[in-house]
């Protein structure tokens, strides 16, 4: 049997969801539950794979099992021996030919950000620290700049080891908040980065170092050293997977051009 679980975790405490040597991860602890539960070793496959520190609203990942449990009952496995900041939302039967990764259309991303020269400390590791004010407008007009399909080469990490850096960004909007911003984008995938890479340079704009007319231009240029920053990764939040097109189509159009992953090059 198949199942599908979704899942919530804050990174502050993980060094990302991937398994790592002898490193603290999400994977890890799914792995090591369900290694215990089979008796023996059972991969998890995950729709993404965040960084250190960066945290998940909604995630899924699915996994292969002989036992039959029923889903109410992997919930509650799950959830009894799990680590506190983690919390598994649902669990569910799925066909044996579903796969987290391939089958996933899109992602959303969040990105927090308080404004204030005072650090709040019990937001420390859940939203990033402005201290100067920025130029809201001018970072909401550049946002619009992404959207649509491009090459992304310029606002991803350089370990990128895709060769395709091509994704479609259906979403690009900053949002004002009462203590700061937020930047809310969705989009077919996302390369090592993509997003944290895209909040430096907002954040240049809104100081107004840069200006949002030149994101054009850096893209066509696809050249990573233009862009030499990198936001911190403890304001950025996984919000949403999409694993339905209509869900995709519901929310941005039947417009919209949908891509199927069914390589690894597509992530």
């Amino acid at each position: 049997m198949r199942m599908l679980v979704k899942i919530s975790y804050h990174g502050g405490q993980f060094m990302g969801f991937q398994v790592q040597h002898h490193e603290r991860t999400v994977q890890y602890e799914f792995e090591r539950i369900l290694k215990r539960m089979h008796q023996t070793f059972v991969r998890i496959h995950p729709s993404s794979r965040t960084d250190k520190g960066v945290h998940a609203i909604e995630q899924y990942f699915h996994f292969d099992t002989h036992l039959n449990i029923a889903p109410d009952r992997w919930l509650y496995a799950f959830n009894s021996a799990l680590p506190k900041d983690i919390y598994v939302q649902s669990v569910e039967q799925i066909k044996d030919d579903f796969h987290c990764r391939y089958d996933c259309v899109g992602k959303k991303y969040r990105y927090k950000v308080y404004i204030d020269e005072a650090k709040h400390i019990f937001e420390h590791d859940t939203k990033v620290q402005q201290k100067k004010p920025v130029n809201i407008q001018e970072m909401k007009e550049a946002a619009k700049h992404f959207l649509g399909t491009h090459d992304f080469t310029s606002f991803c990490s350089q370990k990128t080891e895709v060769q395709n850096k091509i994704r479609t960004i259906y979403q690009s909007e900053v949002n004002e908040t009462q203590d700061g911003f937020e930047f809310v984008v969705t989009g077919s995938g996302f390369l090592y980065n993509m997003v944290r890479v895209m909040v430096a340079y907002l954040i240049l704009v809104g100081e107004e170092k840069r200006s949002g007319n030149e994101i054009h231009t850096l893209l066509e240029e696809r050249d990573r050293k233009k862009i030499p920053h990198t936001a911190p990764a403890h304001g950025l939040y996984l919000e949403k997977i999409y694993l339905d097109k209509e869900e995709l189509i519901n929310e941005f159009g039947r417009n919209i051009e949908i891509y199927n992953k069914n390589s690894s090059e597509n992530v």
